[in-house]
């Protein structure tokens, strides 16, 4: 670990079907996310556009204030169109359940998982919750209601404008 990088204590289970398994790592001295591989007795196969929920075989419980991320590996999604469908997706501080990867072939050949495969990063970040304070209005800003695409545009479009 780094002198910048902290580390946080979390308790982590690694469930049956994982035996033999390495457990969520980083793999150089200055990653962010964590490798998560595929705890499955037998091959996936995912075919041009369909979907899985791949099993990790850990479960673990972050401390107060701390999500897990679960994220897309950039090489598998470059050299196989294979992705993380809801990324990313959120594992709270609360949940002690098995941690899945709902996997997505976007490429136009089958994919397979195998056992032991390197199929998502797991990253751990802390969070702040917020405090509603509902305001009859808002603060204006520079960019004022400016939406999709307008962030480096100075002209202001009306609502009706930007729904077309």
């Amino acid at each position: 670990m780094s002198a910048t990088a902290s580390a946080i204590p979390v308790p982590i289970v690694r469930l049956a079907h994982a035996a033999g398994l390495d457990l969520p790592a980083y793999a150089t001295e200055h990653a962010a996310g964590m490798d998560l591989l595929a705890a499955l007795a037998e091959p996936v196969v995912l075919e041009p556009g369909r979907r899985a929920l791949i099993p990790t075989g850990v479960a673990f419980a972050l401390p107060d204030g701390y999500e897990a991320q679960v994220r897309p590996r950039s090489g598998l999604a470059l050299k196989h169109g294979v992705t993380v469908l809801n990324s990313p997706g959120t594992i709270d501080a609360d949940y002690r359940g098995e941690v899945g990867v709902i996997l997505i072939n976007h490429g136009d050949q089958p994919f397979t998982v195998e056992r032991g495969q390197r199929i998502a990063q797991l990253v751990i970040a802390r969070y702040v919750r917020a405090a509603w304070a509902e305001s009859a209005a808002l603060p204006d800003s520079a960019r004022g209601t400016g939406g999709f695409g307008s962030t480096g545009q100075f002209a202001q479009s009306s609502p009706a404008q930007e729904t077309h």
